[in-house]
């Protein structure tokens, strides 16, 4: 990989993570808006981390919950798309294998919010075989605590 190429790669990763904080801050239109932009830059066919991290956070920022679930799938399917000469880059195959239990739980949650225990239950069990991945430190407790308060509240339906 070139340069200029690394350059660009650090470029998109950069912006996204600004949109990132501007969710994180609150403003989730300027967010949705910059999410989209780089979506339009990105495109359908781009690279797969890129579109898997933007994908997963974009979902956050929408309003209505078929767009939500759109957005989370597309994230998945981005992640599976990810080579491992791509995981090279930004890591080991491990970071790659731990977006799966937050992306499952996140499809799991979309359909609850659906009224649809099935696909949601299939999602959850996705998320939750998927934990094993997930290092006992404040993200993976926090997933596997959102797992289980999830897997409580299908209980219930």
């Amino acid at each position: 990989m070139t340069e200029q190429q690394e350059t660009s790669t650090d470029a998109v990763m950069t912006r996204i993570g600004q949109a990132i904080m501007l969710l994180h801050g609150g403003d989730r239109e300027e967010a949705r808006n910059r999410f989209g932009a780089l979506w339009a830059e990105i495109g359908e066919d781009g690279d797969a981390l890129h579109r898997c991290t933007l994908a997963h956070y974009m979902a956050d920022t929408q309003d209505d919950l078929g767009d939500e679930l759109a957005w989370d799938l597309r994230a998945l399917t981005a992640a599976e798309g990810i080579c491992d000469g791509r995981v090279a880059e930004h890591g080991d195959s491990l970071a790659v294998r731990a977006f799966y239990p937050s992306l499952h739980l996140n499809l799991a949650a979309d359909y609850v919010k659906l009224q649809r225990p099935d696909a949601a239950r299939v999602h959850l069990d996705r998320a939750r075989k998927a934990s094993e991945v997930l290092v006992d430190d404040g993200y993976g407790g926090g997933v596997r605590a959102a797992i289980g308060r999830l897997e409580r509240r299908l209980r219930e339906l």
